[in-house]
């Protein structure tokens, strides 16, 4: 097997990698199943190496929900444009910095940042449920892009919530549909993906074999995901991401108490 694992560990973690792409492609937060699954299989291997595996096995999920979400909604490529591309390169900043950066210490704000989020979302039930976008485009661009490039070194350096941050902006700042923010966001995190694929993989910190064999099942929970997401609609997913980013809160919570 695989890295002398054995067979009930990679059933367990291709279930894992299915049920994430599953979850991420709606809203964000596949991490949530993904992250855990890996570091409860591989206890053997160090830290960096789950996480590069774990961005290399999100990466094709998330490309495959892209792909999906291309055909049946209409994004703005300009705005896109410049969001990704300060993504990507905030990504490889943070990742860079992953190593040196004492990251559990930041995570009890990571954990308010979540609550206000989830607080936000749910005292505006009309909020996404159309698109009604806000300022010119040249000013979407400029906060888009300077919101893209933090959160993707947020990425990089921690990871937990990056779906989410995403979603909001797109929604409650620049006034997209909870459906088309979704789908922007899977877009801008699958470059932050790439940008710590390749800093990980520069590092020789990811388990290619199973990276590989995982992303097949991370691919069928990402285009079944996406296929619910565009038949729901926006209130669909609306749901789907408070249900998500409650989720989040208490993990990262209970990170955060298990650390201290």
């Amino acid at each position: 097997m695989f890295y002398e694992l054995t067979l009930t560990t990679i059933v367990f973690l291709i279930c894992a990698a299915f049920c994430a792409g599953l979850i991420d492609s709606m809203a964000g937060g596949g991490g949530l199943i993904q992250l855990p699954a890996l570091l409860i299989g591989l206890p053997k291997f160090e830290t960096v190496e789950v996480l590069g595996t774990n961005k290399l096995t999100s990466v094709f999920g998330t490309t495959a929900a892209t792909i999906l979400y291309r055909r049946a909604i209409t994004f703005d490529f300009r705005l896109l444009f410049a969001m990704a591309l300060p993504a990507f390169i905030g990504s490889i900043a943070g990742a860079q910095l992953a190593s040196t950066i004492p990251t559990q210490a930041l995570r009890p704000i990571i954990v308010v940042l979540l609550i206000a989020v989830v607080i936000y979302t749910w005292r505006r039930p009309q909020l996404g449920a159309v698109e009604s976008l806000k300022h010119s485009p040249r000013k979407q661009i400029r906060i888009g892009a300077v919101a893209a490039g933090l959160i993707g070194f947020y990425d990089g350096l921690i990871g937990p919530g990056t779906g989410s941050f995403l979603i909001l902006i797109l929604v409650a700042v620049l006034g997209f549909a909870f459906l088309n923010a979704s789908a922007m966001a899977k877009v801008i995190n699958l470059c932050t993906n790439l940008g710590a694929i390749m800093v990980f993989g520069l590092n020789g910190s990811i388990l290619w074999k199973l990276g590989l064999l995982l992303a097949v099942a991370n691919i069928a929970g990402g285009l079944i995901g996406a296929t619910l997401a565009i038949r729901g609609g926006s209130s669909f997913v609306r749901k789907v991401f408070l249900a998500i980013t409650t989720l989040l809160i208490f993990k990262v919570g209970l990170d955060t108490i298990t650390m201290w």
